[in-house]
């Protein structure tokens, strides 16, 4: 019986991800959330191969109780560990323009605890599971603001905390690539490209948050010309793993972008 562990699983992809996998009765999938009492979307899923665990990823003692939990109920063993959780402050700000210097290591801190210490963590705790699984597939939700290429070719100034913590995570997933490539592991870090995840928000966004969104799809058509339609998280999930299930051991430990049909290395 195939096991998944998916992080962030309260909405958007993380949410996906789980129906995707659980919409295989032989599957088990464990959805891992802050607060059960808010993931209202994955209660009404009503799946019996679906297991909520409340865990911060960012707090690695709850980390280790959640993959205890796993552990219990798979004798020992995990396939796949899908690190979607993270989170942005969207403060809007270049480098030069937080309003102090605190604001600024704030926001760094911030994002870097969010989206890189969490998924160190995160797959620390669940490593003794996957080294039992039969699998051993390790796959990273990344963003294109980490990417440095992207950023010189966009000129996207804004989003410093996340994008510099993004960054930061595909390095992560880099250094367990090296020193688990021999044992059979595959690590990957792939960005789904642009998806509509507004039908699980929980809030309308901010108008700070909109006029972000508008200057990243202005940047971005300097590399796509016109940018194609957000893709569903349907569409996304479906992409991710097409490209995962396939990914050669040889290059474990990649960051790429998905846009479409095309695969991008970064």
């Amino acid at each position: 019986m195939p096991s998944y562990v998916v992080t962030g699983a309260a909405r958007g992809i993380g949410l996906q991800f789980v129906k995707h996998f659980s919409a295989d009765s032989a599957n088990q999938v464990f959805a891992i959330v802050r607060n059960k009492s808010t993931a209202t979307f994955l209660q009404e899923l009503g799946k019996n191969n679906v297991t909520i665990i409340e865990a911060d990823v960012t707090d690695p003692k709850a980390l280790s109780a959640a993959a205890a939990e796993v552990a219990k109920a798979t004798g020992n063993k995990l396939d796949y560990l899908i690190n979607n959780a993270g989170s942005s402050t969207n403060p809007g700000f270049a480098i030069d323009t937080f309003p102090t210097p605190e604001a600024l290591e704030n926001d760094l801190l911030a994002n870097i605890k969010a989206n890189t210490i969490s998924v160190a963590h995160s797959t620390n705790a669940f490593l003794p599971l996957l080294k039992n699984g039969s699998s051993k597939k390790v796959l990273t939700v990344s963003s294109g603001a980490g990417n440095v290429n992207v950023t010189l070719k966009t000129d996207v100034a804004a989003q410093v905390g996340y994008s510099v913590a993004k960054a930061a995570m595909n390095m992560v997933v880099a250094k367990f690539a090296a020193q688990y490539r021999d044992e059979g592991f595959v690590f990957l870090s792939i960005c789904p490209g642009m998806v509509d995840t507004s039908s699980t928000k929980t809030s309308p966004p901010t108008p700070g948050e909109l006029a972000e969104y508008k200057m990243l799809g202005k940047s971005f058509s300097k590399i796509e010309g016109t940018p194609p339609p957000p893709l569903s998280t349907e569409e996304a999930v479906k992409g991710l793993m097409k490209v995962f299930d396939s990914w050669p051991i040889e290059r474990s430990g990649m960051s790429v972008s998905r846009h479409g049909s095309e695969v991008w290395e970064v």
